[in-house]
């Protein structure tokens, strides 16, 4: 095998595929990318067997052929050559691949490409989404899922999607996000799936930089493909039912305070810097004022004060900074809501329309 590229394609293809090597694996073959060089084209590809990842590299063959290399170090190699031409080959009867650049020559073990899982092939019907719209809806709602392994459902968005409407929703019972977006889509009456969040997440990062205008869909029984600019995304389908989020929101809150979001945003950072060691960020709400404090034993104190209108009993809740962050920076209006009943139940962030909800549990003050 032999092709030439660039220094900057061979980076961004890496880039994009090295997001599927798996990090955790006793099997050698996972921790590498699929090099495969045809007449057609290179492609480049990546799996750990949850999700796959295929992507174009721009270059010319000189020699087809096939072979895994190590993921981690040809990317730490690719962004070290000097800028020009890269020139990959494997000559016949050798387990080495050559990479050269300019001056600069490493020789690494490869594997056949033989040892590498096939891919799945997928048949049937495809539909379109917008791929802005899709992009934006993933960003503010996929951080709500849980990391917890142990609960696969909560790992997972729940997207579903109709002709104008995307629905995504996300929890991890700590914290709920919904966004609804309106959307030009081809899918055939309406489409619902438990997708990972990790899936969600790298196909924004792929999609966010497209010139495309839609990102192609496939779904089948448990498996669904992606496909934007050219790049291929493979993810596996949660099995599962996901709870019942409209009945986690109430009906009604007894308080609804607005507050300018930069200004929110600001303070809940700077304070958040004092609630160490799962302290609760406050908010304490009394004539007009909103008050954002933290304080640590072993650190220190501090507290902002901003200008709200407020008129009821004075009222003290506490969040998770992190939770009570993300959710303030989801919000893209001018103003932020932030409803509530008591301190001890669920307090609700969200712009001026009903589009985006956050639902964040609070922590219970002992002072």
């Amino acid at each position: 095998m032999k092709l030439v590229t660039s220094k900057q394609a061979l980076v961004d293809c890496l880039g994009i595929v090295n997001k599927a090597v798996s990090s955790r694996t006793s099997i050698q073959v996972l921790s590498g990318v699929l090099l495969d060089a045809r007449e057609e084209g290179i492609v480049v590809s990546a799996t750990d067997m949850e999700m796959s990842i295929r992507a174009p590299l721009h270059g010319r063959v000189e020699q087809s052929g096939s072979l895994v290399v190590p993921a981690r170090i040809a990317g730490d190699i690719a962004r070290s050559l000097p800028a020009g031409d890269v020139v990959i080959e494997q000559r016949v009867g050798e387990t080495q691949v050559e990479i050269r650049a300019g001056e600069s020559q490493f020789d690494l073990h490869s594997l056949p490409a033989a040892d590498f899982p096939q891919l799945p092939v997928f048949t049937g019907e495809r539909f379109k989404v917008g791929r802005i719209a899709f992009v934006e809806t993933v960003d503010r709602v996929a951080s709500s899922a849980s990391r917890d392994e142990t609960r696969p459902v909560l790992t997972g968005v729940l997207v579903q999607l109709s002709r104008h409407l995307l629905r995504m929703v996300a929890t991890d019972s700590y914290r709920l996000s919904v966004k609804e977006t309106s959307v030009d889509s081809s899918v055939t009456g309406t489409f619902e799936a438990i997708i990972p969040a990790r899936t969600l997440i790298e196909l924004s990062r792929i999609a966010s930089t497209s010139g495309d205008d839609f990102i192609s869909v496939l779904p089948s029984e448990n498996q669904m493909l992606f496909e934007v600019s050219g790049v291929s995304l493979i993810s596996r389908v949660i099995d599962g039912q996901f709870p019942n989020y409209r009945q986690l929101i109430p009906e009604t809150f007894d308080y609804e305070v607005g507050v300018d979001r930069e200004e929110l945003l600001e303070a809940v950072r700077r304070i958040g810097l004092l609630a160490q060691k799962s302290a609760p960020l406050r908010l304490r709400f009394s004539s007009n004022t909103l008050t954002v404090s933290a304080e640590s034993q072993d650190v220190g104190k501090a507290n902002e004060v901003l200008p709200v209108q407020y008129a009821g009993d004075d009222l003290a809740i506490g969040f998770n900074p992190e939770f009570l962050e993300a959710g303030i920076a989801a919000v893209k209006e001018p103003t932020v809501y932030v409803r509530f009943i008591s301190p001890l139940r669920p307090g609700l962030i969200k712009g001026g329309g009903d589009d985006f909800l956050y639902l964040v549990m609070p922590i219970r003050l002992t002072d």
